[in-house]
């Protein structure tokens, strides 16, 4: 009389294939997170830029070049505070003042997340109307 055969997995076999499920799911877990800190710092970095931009539009407004020397201060934007500095020395030609302007999170002040440097001109002064 012949013996019937079970077929199944053994104790083993199933232990190694969770151990392998276990790992692929630890290494698409530490994927995934490090794709929504890379996001963040995207969001960040970006905020910075923007700050960045803001305080050279606004010196580019300035009637008359701004002052040498070392400037500080605070912003919020998107409801993220940023610390800027910006820093404007002179050129070799007097009719340009160069400007280096350096933003970073007020919680993390050594980590740069943006900086941004140009060079800005004397304005052109309004003509004016001659009266006759």
């Amino acid at each position: 009389m012949k013996r019937p055969t079970l077929s199944g997995f053994t104790l083993i076999e199933i232990l190694v294939a969770l151990a392998i499920v276990a790992v692929a799911l630890a290494a698409g877990l530490r994927a995934l997170n490090q794709s929504a800190d890379n996001a963040n710092q995207l969001k960040l970095r970006t905020l910075a830029l923007w700050v960045a931009e803001n305080r050279l539009a606004e010196a580019q407004l300035l009637l008359e070049l701004p002052p040498i020397g070392i400037s500080h201060g605070q912003v919020s934007q998107a409801g993220i505070v940023f610390a800027w500095q910006q820093t404007v020395s002179t050129t070799p030609n007097p009719a340009w003042h160069k400007i280096d302007i350096r933003v970073v999170e007020t919680q993390v002040p050594n980590y740069e997340l943006a900086r941004l440097n140009s060079y800005l001109g004397i304005p052109p002064q309004p003509e004016e109307e001659e009266t006759r």
